[in-house]
Protein backbone atom coordinates (compact mmCIF):
# COMPACT_ATOMS: atom_id res chain seq x y z
CA UNK A 1 0.00 0.00 0.00
CA UNK A 2 1.36 3.42 -1.05
CA UNK A 3 1.96 6.16 1.35
CA UNK A 4 -1.13 8.88 2.14
CA UNK A 5 -1.67 12.30 2.16
CA UNK A 6 -3.64 10.83 5.72
CA UNK A 7 -0.32 9.44 7.12
CA UNK A 8 1.92 12.48 6.17
CA UNK A 9 -0.82 14.78 7.95
CA UNK A 10 -3.04 13.74 10.28
CA UNK A 11 -0.45 11.68 12.91
CA UNK A 12 2.27 13.80 12.66
CA UNK A 13 0.65 16.93 13.36
CA UNK A 14 -1.58 14.98 16.35
CA UNK A 15 2.34 13.80 17.62
CA UNK A 16 3.76 17.32 17.47
CA UNK A 17 0.53 18.86 19.44
CA UNK A 18 0.75 15.75 22.10
CA UNK A 19 4.98 16.67 22.45
CA UNK A 20 3.63 20.43 22.59
CA UNK A 21 1.49 20.03 25.37
CA UNK A 22 4.48 17.77 27.20
CA UNK A 23 5.94 20.81 26.53
CA UNK A 24 3.88 23.60 28.19
CA UNK A 25 3.56 21.09 31.21
CA UNK A 26 7.57 20.82 31.56
CA UNK A 27 7.22 25.07 31.25
CA UNK A 28 4.56 25.63 33.81
CA UNK A 29 6.15 22.83 36.12
CA UNK A 30 9.81 24.71 35.71
CA UNK A 31 8.31 27.70 36.47
CA UNK A 32 6.15 27.06 39.09
CA UNK A 33 9.42 25.29 40.75
CA UNK A 34 11.60 28.30 40.11
CA UNK A 35 8.82 31.19 41.45
CA UNK A 36 8.60 32.70 38.16
CA UNK A 37 5.49 34.15 36.62
CA UNK A 38 3.73 32.35 33.75
CA UNK A 39 2.98 35.64 32.45
CA UNK A 40 6.56 36.20 31.22
CA UNK A 41 6.49 32.72 29.08
CA UNK A 42 2.55 34.10 27.39
CA UNK A 43 3.94 37.13 26.41
CA UNK A 44 7.20 36.11 25.10
CA UNK A 45 8.22 37.17 21.67
CA UNK A 46 11.28 36.22 19.41
CA UNK A 47 11.05 39.69 17.85
CA UNK A 48 8.60 42.98 18.44
CA UNK A 49 6.90 42.52 15.05
CA UNK A 50 6.56 38.64 15.93
CA UNK A 51 3.50 37.26 17.83
CA UNK A 52 3.31 36.27 21.46
CA UNK A 53 4.42 32.52 22.55
CA UNK A 54 0.26 31.82 23.48
CA UNK A 55 -0.46 33.55 19.65
CA UNK A 56 2.00 30.84 18.51
CA UNK A 57 0.02 27.92 20.12
CA UNK A 58 -3.26 29.32 18.65
CA UNK A 59 -2.30 29.57 15.39
CA UNK A 60 -0.11 25.63 15.61
CA UNK A 61 -3.53 25.13 16.85
CA UNK A 62 -5.12 26.84 13.89
CA UNK A 63 -3.12 25.36 11.52
CA UNK A 64 -3.59 21.90 12.29
CA UNK A 65 -7.37 22.06 12.17
CA UNK A 66 -7.34 24.02 8.98
CA UNK A 67 -5.07 21.45 7.06
CA UNK A 68 -6.83 18.83 8.21
CA UNK A 69 -10.45 19.93 7.49
CA UNK A 70 -9.38 21.72 4.24
CA UNK A 71 -7.96 18.17 2.61
CA UNK A 72 -11.22 16.36 4.04
CA UNK A 73 -13.55 18.85 2.75
CA UNK A 74 -15.10 19.72 5.71
CA UNK A 75 -15.32 23.23 7.84
CA UNK A 76 -12.92 23.21 10.49
CA UNK A 77 -14.39 23.94 14.33
CA UNK A 78 -14.52 27.46 15.14
CA UNK A 79 -12.10 28.21 18.33
CA UNK A 80 -12.03 31.97 19.36
CA UNK A 81 -8.53 32.99 20.09
CA UNK A 82 -9.34 33.75 24.06
CA UNK A 83 -6.68 31.68 25.22
CA UNK A 84 -4.30 33.79 28.01
CA UNK A 85 -3.30 30.91 30.56
CA UNK A 86 -1.23 27.44 30.51
CA UNK A 87 -4.57 25.67 31.40
CA UNK A 88 -6.24 27.39 28.79
CA UNK A 89 -3.49 26.81 25.64
CA UNK A 90 -3.91 23.51 27.17
CA UNK A 91 -7.94 22.77 26.34
CA UNK A 92 -6.87 24.25 22.92
CA UNK A 93 -4.58 21.68 22.06
CA UNK A 94 -6.72 19.04 23.37
CA UNK A 95 -9.64 20.23 21.40
CA UNK A 96 -7.25 20.29 18.26
CA UNK A 97 -5.92 16.75 19.09
CA UNK A 98 -9.63 15.69 19.19
CA UNK A 99 -10.46 17.00 16.27
CA UNK A 100 -7.63 15.34 14.44
CA UNK A 101 -8.42 12.29 15.85
CA UNK A 102 -11.96 12.34 14.51
CA UNK A 103 -10.49 12.74 10.69
CA UNK A 104 -10.31 9.37 9.22
CA UNK A 105 -7.65 8.46 6.23
CA UNK A 106 -10.79 7.57 4.24
CA UNK A 107 -12.07 11.47 4.18
CA UNK A 108 -8.01 12.30 2.96
CA UNK A 109 -8.61 9.74 -0.12
CA UNK A 110 -8.08 11.51 -3.35
CA UNK A 111 -7.18 15.02 -1.14
CA UNK A 112 -3.54 15.10 -2.78
CA UNK A 113 -6.02 16.15 -5.94
CA UNK A 114 -8.41 18.25 -4.10
CA UNK A 115 -8.46 22.05 -5.09
CA UNK A 116 -7.83 24.07 -1.82
CA UNK A 117 -7.95 28.22 -1.93
CA UNK A 118 -6.58 30.17 0.86
CA UNK A 119 -8.36 33.10 0.90
CA UNK A 120 -6.21 36.55 2.26
CA UNK A 121 -6.87 40.45 2.76
CA UNK A 122 -4.27 40.60 -0.55
CA UNK A 123 -5.87 37.63 -2.46
CA UNK A 124 -6.06 34.19 -2.47
CA UNK A 125 -4.03 31.33 -2.79
CA UNK A 126 -4.81 27.86 -4.88
CA UNK A 127 -2.77 24.55 -4.65
CA UNK A 128 -3.65 21.36 -5.10
CA UNK A 129 -4.03 19.20 -1.62
CA UNK A 130 -0.43 17.74 -2.15
CA UNK A 131 1.29 21.15 -2.31
CA UNK A 132 -1.50 22.91 -0.07
CA UNK A 133 -0.19 20.02 2.42
CA UNK A 134 3.66 20.24 1.37
CA UNK A 135 3.76 23.44 0.58
CA UNK A 136 2.12 25.22 2.67
CA UNK A 137 0.24 23.08 5.70
CA UNK A 138 3.31 21.52 7.08
CA UNK A 139 5.56 24.33 6.89
CA UNK A 140 3.34 26.90 8.58
CA UNK A 141 2.37 24.49 10.92
CA UNK A 142 5.98 23.44 12.20
CA UNK A 143 7.38 27.12 12.00
CA UNK A 144 4.67 27.96 15.05
CA UNK A 145 5.50 24.61 16.53
CA UNK A 146 8.89 25.68 16.59
CA UNK A 147 8.52 29.12 17.48
CA UNK A 148 6.95 28.01 20.51
CA UNK A 149 9.35 25.81 21.28
CA UNK A 150 12.38 28.53 20.98
CA UNK A 151 10.55 30.88 23.17
CA UNK A 152 10.36 28.47 25.96
CA UNK A 153 14.16 27.82 25.88
CA UNK A 154 14.59 31.48 25.61
CA UNK A 155 13.23 32.39 28.26
CA UNK A 156 15.36 29.31 30.27
CA UNK A 157 12.46 26.32 30.30
CA UNK A 158 14.90 23.36 30.24
CA UNK A 159 13.91 21.53 27.19
CA UNK A 160 15.40 19.97 24.47
CA UNK A 161 15.78 18.38 20.60
CA UNK A 162 14.27 15.08 22.07
CA UNK A 163 11.01 17.13 23.97
CA UNK A 164 10.15 18.19 20.69
CA UNK A 165 10.73 15.25 18.78
CA UNK A 166 9.17 13.33 21.30
CA UNK A 167 11.78 11.48 22.80
CA UNK A 168 11.41 11.79 26.20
Amino acid sequence: MAFTIYEASIPPMIRSLENLSKILDKAVSQAKSEDKGLNALLEARLAPDMHPFARQIQIVSDSAKGCAARLAGIEPPSMPDTETTFPELQERIGKTIAFLKSINAEQLTGAEDRTVILKFPQGEMKFSGRDFLTGFALPNFYFHVTTAYGLLRHKGINIGKMDYLGGV
